[in-house]
């Protein structure tokens, strides 16, 4: 990476060949093989919407559960590392903070991490976002999947 700087505005990624191909042109077949069933209404045509479907959501799921493995392991993460920068009063309460706001604050960097989990165990920082909005200084993450 040429810039490794990150922020709420950069921190998405990107995979150009998924994003920006992939998943437009399995969707365009998705779309072809129907219109082809509509216009000629055989049982092969009507196989072919199934099949389109089913690569669709076979492809869209093959990228969907390494992010859903990516999150428990982040929640892990972050876990571990409260308990080692939160003060002892937070400690306790690291169990009541949901796995979206645990997957927000892994962009915190340390020192703000006390001050954002008690704003998010207070009800102030309900979601990542809140939570990502709040950061003041970025700690950026690009080991993403």
């Amino acid at each position: 990476m040429a810039d490794q700087t990150q922020t709420l505005g950069t921190h998405r990624r990107w995979v150009p060949a998924w994003h920006f191909f992939a998943v437009p042109i399995l969707l365009i077949n998705v779309f072809v093989a129907a219109v082809n069933f509509v216009r000629d209404p055989r049982v092969i045509n009507g196989w072919a919407v199934l099949v389109a479907i089913a690569l669709f959501l076979g492809i869209f799921l093959s990228r969907s559960m390494p992010l859903r493995a990516q999150d428990r392991i982040i929640r892990l993460e972050e876990r571990g590392r409260l308990e080692r920068v939160l003060p002892a009063d937070l400690r306790g309460r690291i169990g009541d903070l949901t796995a979206d706001q645990l997957i927000g604050l892994r962009f915190a960097p340390d020192d703000e991490v006390p001050e954002l989990a008690r704003r998010a165990l207070g009800g102030e920082l309900k979601t990542r976002v809140d939570i990502k909005r709040a950061i003041r200084n970025w700690r950026p993450d690009h080991m993403r999947v």
